[in-house]
């Protein structure tokens, strides 16, 4: 309910800013994160794929999933055009994951190494952390 989601949010917001507290917030809505966040982390099957501000995943998201799902967050004015970024292929199992790098089996930048290697977290710009091997 929206209304519900509304009044989680008020609370959270004013408990953060009353006593600095922090806490884990996990969900699927991106645009609901940015509001109630600072920083955030996208994960795919389980791995950090990318971690920064939630100001800068949305505005500057480097790792081609993230770009994916910040393709995928509607925009409410008609007028503004973005661009859709598709994942294609089916999602592997959590159980028996791709060996290398998670995502690589449906990644558009995907390289021989993604195949073999699980890319590390590495800092790409200052507070801007991407597990890819094909960002530098």
């Amino acid at each position: 309910d929206v209304s519900i989601r509304a009044g989680i949010l008020k609370v959270m917001l004013r408990a953060g800013e009353a006593g600095g507290i922090s806490y884990i917030f996990i969900t699927h809505d991106l645009a609901y994160a940015r509001h109630i966040c600072h920083r955030g982390a996208i994960m795919y099957l389980g791995k950090i794929v990318e971690m920064s501000t939630m100001d800068n995943l949305v505005k500057n998201p480097l790792h081609p999933y993230t770009v994916a799902l910040m393709a995928a967050v509607p925009v409410p004015d008609p007028r503004l055009e973005k661009a859709r970024a598709i994942i294609g292929g089916e999602v592997p199992t959590p159980i028996d994951p791709p060996s290398g790098c998670r995502f690589h089996p449906r990644c558009s930048k995907f390289m021989n190494v993604c195949r073999e290697e699980e890319p590390p977290l590495r800092e790409v710009e200052s507070g801007h952390y991407v597990a890819c091997h094909a960002v530098r």
